[in-house]
């Protein structure tokens, strides 16, 4: 009997991760690929400037369309990866950067360095928009564990009051400072102010994705809650501290770079796990690419729409993500 059981078992294994493999990468996954290649591709050639018939025209595609159009990758796959993560660690789907304070204190934190390095770098930048990123994170995430709340719309709705708490604060601090321009070009969150030697601290994203994908497994089983999560032996306040490591780094680069980007974290994971679930591993490759994808449409609205001037990025999102929002609540009262 036990001879016949062992080899029953590995034949049972082996279509298992023949599945899991194929759920990952699929033929669906590379027309989506393909697809979201073609946005990117139009966003290269969108635009006022004849790159074509322009004396400068191969200065202006290297310096500006090129890294304009890289921003939009990189941004859109980073705040929608960190949404996904963040509406795990907190079991709530209500929840994305922008609904819990954690973009506030980045510009927070970017106004303090500007304020007491003047003459900062990117880096430097990038550097306390990170760290204010995590302790904003990390100020909310206590919070939820201190406070036992009765519905999931309520945590939302608190992580939008302690955002406006810090946005005030932001705001005083610029009007005293003289730097409500700096503050003002934040909340903005567009792309037209993107160029060579400007961006390229948006390739740590890439690290963060990597890191993310790395620790999905653990991530998901942490989203279960503190006591699974210790029963089958992981650390699971060194897990919270990594994954709102890994949403600090990418929301802190997009917001010295590009600014605010409401709502994208919300919308792309909840339409992602609609159509397949909440396994992490298998929807992030899903998720950037939605991410990207949703950022590119609207940046080529918001610089079409208005033509020759832009409309900023945020407001586009800000629109969608409003309606989103409201159908995500209608949603979870219709199911009780």
């Amino acid at each position: 009997m036990q001879s016949t059981s062992t080899p029953q078992a590995v034949d049972t294994e082996e279509p298992r991760r023949g599945r899991t493999r194929a759920k990952l990468f699929d033929w669906k996954l590379l027309i989506g690929v393909i697809l979201v290649g073609a946005l990117v591709v139009l966003s290269l050639f969108t635009g006022q400037y004849d790159i074509f018939g322009g004396e400068d025209g191969a200065m202006m595609f290297n310096a500006v369309r090129i890294p304009r159009t890289v921003s939009l990758v990189l941004a859109g796959a980073a705040m929608a990866m960190s949404g996904l993560v963040m509406q795990l660690l907190t079991q709530n789907k209500f929840v994305e950067p922008s609904t819990t304070g954690t973009t506030e204190w980045a510009g927070l934190g970017l106004l303090t360095v500007m304020y007491f390095v003047p003459a900062a770098s990117v880096l430097d930048r990038m550097i306390g928009a990170v760290v204010f990123s995590f302790i904003g994170t990390m100020v909310f995430f206590l919070f939820l564990r201190r406070v036992t709340l009765r519905s999931s719309l309520i945590v939302p709705i608190i992580g939008i009051m302690l955002g406006a708490v810090v946005g005030s604060i932001s705001t005083f601090f610029a009007l005293q400072t003289d730097m409500l321009q700096q503050l003002g070009i934040w909340f903005a969150g567009s792309f037209n102010t993107v160029f060579r030697g400007q961006y390229e601290v948006l390739w740590i994203v890439v690290i963060v994705v990597v890191a993310v994908f790395i620790f999905a497994d653990r991530l998901t089983v942490v989203g279960m809650g503190e006591e699974i999560a210790t029963n089958v032996g992981l650390n699971y306040n060194r897990m919270i501290l990594i994954g709102t490591g890994l949403i600090a780094i990418a929301t802190g680069v997009v917001t010295v770079v590009v600014g605010s980007l409401p709502f994208l974290g919300l919308i792309v994971p909840n339409v992602v796990s609609m159509f397949r679930g909440d396994d992490l591993r298998s929807n992030l490759p899903w998720v950037c690419l939605m991410g990207v994808a949703t950022v590119t449409i609207c940046d080529l609205i918001g610089r079409t729409i208005i033509a020759p001037f832009e409309m900023p990025v945020s407001v586009i999102l800000g629109i969608v993500g409003a309606v989103v929002f409201v159908i995500l609540i209608v949603r979870q009262r219709g199911r009780g």
